[in-house]
């Protein structure tokens, strides 16, 4: 219990802080869909799949962020399920829409994977090799995300609007894990594509959405 054990907790804490906030989001966004009746679950399964997915990830982070491809694979997945998050965001259940706990479970699950690698990088490197540190940071992010879904979800059911403030920043994030991958980020300025990323889902939003009238209200 030493000095660097101290300051290596405070930035776990912090780091969860800082990086639980999208997780929360697309964990909320995904689970709004869902029959009202069935949204809690939505939360609770899909924040427990994302964990144990991120549990997983934790053991093979290092290993994983080297594989060419992989983050542009995941990016482009988290791109779309942002822009089917507004494409299905209407009351009437469109086709983009996932409206089964089962599919909006596997949709969080996958869609957290592409964006916990920075996550779960930056608590293997503050843990310095402890594992209980390691599983602290881990097991801290549950709360955090399932509070955040949780008050996320409630917000968005007042304001809709936010529907595509959300899956705004879920572009900007995919967008931002394209250009991380080790075969795009030489060519890739990274807040160049996570503003592209960000107008992608805007601009498929704004082509195939029935709710344009909620992203001018």
């Amino acid at each position: 219990m030493d000095h660097l054990f101290w300051v290596s907790l405070l930035g776990i804490v912090w780091i969860d802080l800082l990086l639980s906030g999208d997780n929360a989001v697309v964990i909320a966004l995904v689970s709004r869909q869902l029959p009202e009746n069935q949204q809690k679950w939505g939360i609770i399964g899909g924040t427990a799949a994302a964990i144990g997915l991120r549990v997983v990830m934790s053991f093979f982070a290092a290993y994983l962020l080297n594989i060419p491809l992989l983050s542009i694979l995941g990016g482009a997945y988290l791109l779309k399920v942002a822009a089917d998050l507004i494409i299905g965001g209407g009351d009437e259940r469109e086709p983009g829409a996932v409206t089964t706990l089962k599919a909006a479970i596997i949709t969080i699950a996958l869609a957290d994977a592409s964006m916990s690698l920075d996550n779960v990088m930056a608590i293997a490197a503050l843990s310095h090799g402890n594992a209980a540190l390691m599983a602290f940071g881990v097991l801290l992010s549950i709360p955090m995300v399932i509070v955040g879904a949780a008050v996320i979800s409630m917000v968005i059911g007042r304001f809709p609007i936010l529907t595509w403030a959300g899956a705004a920043l879920l572009g900007w994030v995919a967008g931002g894990i394209i250009s991380s991958d080790p075969w795009a980020s030489p060519y890739l300025n990274h807040y160049a594509a996570s503003a592209a990323g960000l107008l992608i889902v805007l601009a498929i939003g704004w082509c195939f959405s029935s709710d344009k009238t909620e992203a001018v209200a």
